[in-house]
């Protein structure tokens, strides 16, 4: 039995690799049908110091997502938002590229107190998860830290200053993830992937090169991924060619990446045994290697994401009734 007294549905647990705004989307779909079957492995290359905080770009996201308290109008950060410290810094002359509200900030200045204080990452998310009630579980992608680097023809930039800062506005030559040799999975990361409940791995519709690369270049990772025996499942984050939100397909385009189905399913090098492509791109998956779902992937609404969820769940499902030569090669 589960902690809610309902018996546990055989094989219903679900891993979802993630990043921000696009990926937390389907996040709120998922945990919306699984509850506390729901565990999500969480970007944290974006993660940076700030004005002396530890930000959490990408985790704090999917917490504002799944809890309803997210700004639906800007589309990151907290609703019912107030801007006094921003008024203020600007006031005495001190860096406002990167937006902090009043509300937002106190979830930087508690999470810096706790990292300070010797906890870990881990620890500090799940708690603030469980404060804002949400079931499903939040976890980095590793307690150590990963920096994202984008390399462009104006230098090499942290992330943060060329995604906030400088709009995505310089050329993409190459993307680097500092210290990721050094990082390793948490404990709970590895016990969620070797979860012998474990239905399906769905990779959300994040930038893959900025969001998902930074979760499988963790030593490690990859492997857990690998050996899980179960169906992995990506949803594009194209429509029609392009990207809903985000650098993706200006990324994808200055790296020489064709912005198709085709590159998606080459950009995860054997990983995927199925993609979920959007109507607009139905007639981009012939002779792809691995099975295909097409549906409407644009998510407007709660609707709109409760439906994707599903969709993805079926056809994780309907790839796990038959064999996959991808999966069995992995094994």
């Amino acid at each position: 039995m589960t902690d809610l007294g309902r018996t546990r549905n055989p094989k219903n647990r679900i891993v979802a690799l993630c990043g921000g705004v696009g990926g937390a989307k389907l996040a709120l779909g998922l945990s919306r049908a699984l509850g506390d079957d729901l565990t999500m492995i969480v970007n944290t290359g974006d993660d940076f110091e700030h004005l002396g905080l530890q930000i959490s770009p990408d985790l704090d996201t999917v917490l504002y997502t799944l809890s309803g308290l997210a700004n639906r109008e800007l589309g990151w950060g907290r609703a019912d938002e107030s801007w006094n410290f921003m008024e203020v810094l600007r006031g005495l002359g001190s860096e406002t590229w990167f937006q902090l509200g009043d509300r937002d900030l106190a979830l930087h200045v508690e999470r810096t107190r706790q990292l300070k204080a010797g906890r870990s990452l881990t620890n500090v998310m799940a708690e603030v998860a469980s404060r804002f009630g949400i079931s499903a579980q939040i976890l980095p992608m590793s307690d150590d830290p990963v920096r994202t680097t984008v390399i462009t023809t104006d230098g090499a930039l942290p992330f943060q200053r060329y995604f906030v800062e400088r709009r995505c506005a310089p050329v993409v030559e190459g993307i680097v993830f500092d210290g990721v040799s050094q990082a390793r999975p948490t404990a709970q990361v590895t016990a969620a992937l070797r979860d012998p409940y474990l239905r399906a791995i769905v990779i959300c519709p994040s930038n893959p090169f900025l969001s998902i690369d930074p979760i499988l270049a963790v030593p490690g990772l990859r492997p857990l991924i690998e050996m899980a025996g179960v169906p992995l499942v990506a949803v594009s984050p194209i429509i029609g060619g392009k990207a809903v939100k985000g650098p993706t397909d200006k990324i994808m385009a200055e790296l020489g990446v064709p912005t198709t189905s085709r590159a998606i399913v080459e950009h995860y090098s054997g990983l995927l045994d199925g993609l979920v492509v959007d109507m607009a791109d139905g007639s981009d998956v012939a002779d792809l290697p691995i099975q295909t779902h097409i549906t409407p992937t644009l998510m407007k609404t709660e609707d709109d994401r409760d439906r994707l969820a599903r969709a993805v769940l079926d056809f994780a499902d309907r790839i796990s009734a038959v064999s996959s030569p991808a999966r069995a090669e992995r094994r």
